[in-house]
């Protein structure tokens, strides 16, 4: 007679069955949906109408987010990690490191990343876990083009990491309740402008001092 391993029955059943595709793909609408909505008009968009752009039932959203602080984090954290993906394929498909740097500064716009300031004021944990390692991860990509495009003679030198941040998170942040829709089309010009002066050589002295990843933590 085949004997039981008693010992792995219970581990058995405690184990989390994975989530179905079409569960997946809800979750995966629903936080595309408030990404979009919180861009166009800002954080506290009623739920509500992001389960309705998302196609799925209010239950689905909620079963998904229980509260408004649990879809923000997702959606932080989505926009956060989808970014330095950017960051990480400027890398792989430019040899020449300004053009690796633009190309990232370009593509984290396209992910919404200004949408993040105002989301981060919202009420959620800002020392989860989950999102400060997205954030250093971020960072040290972030981090990783300036040095090159420094080290390379391409990028002025009066500058440092928190200056290409917050610059982007200023160019491409959203008047929230304007349904700005068409917002690409002056942060992408702006942005360039923005990149223009950050080349060498550079044509100006700036004010001031560089801001670096330490005055940013210090600020948030």
């Amino acid at each position: 007679m085949q004997t039981v391993d008693e010992t792995a029955a219970p581990a058995a059943r405690r184990r989390t069955p994975r989530p179905r595709a079409d569960a997946l793909r809800n979750r995966e609408r629903i936080v595309a949906a408030a990404r979009e909505m919180f861009v166009e008009f800002g954080p506290e968009v009623p739920l509500d109408d992001v389960a309705r752009r998302a196609g799925v039932g209010n239950a689905t959203l909620y079963r998904n987010f229980p509260d408004r602080a649990a879809l923000t984090h997702e959606v932080v954290l989505a926009v956060t990690s989808r970014t330095t993906d950017r960051a990480e394929e400027a890398v792989a498909a430019e040899s020449d490191p300004f053009a690796a740097l633009s190309r990232f500064v370009h593509a984290a716009a396209d992910e919404r990343i200004g949408a993040l300031c105002p989301m981060l004021s919202g009420v959620f944990d800002k020392d989860h876990p989950d999102l400060l390692a997205e954030r250093r991860r971020l960072e040290e990509a972030v981090e990783g083009l300036v040095r090159r495009a420094m080290t390379a003679g391409r990028l002025r030198t009066d500058i440092a990491v928190g200056d290409v941040l917050v610059a982007l998170s200023q160019l491409t942040r959203p008047l929230p309740g304007t349904a700005c829709l068409d917002i690409d089309r002056f942060a992408h010009r702006h942005l360039q402008l923005f990149l223009d002066g950050l080349e060498t050589p550079a044509r100006s002295v700036l004010p001031g001092s560089a801001a670096t990843l330490e005055d940013m933590r210090r600020r948030s």
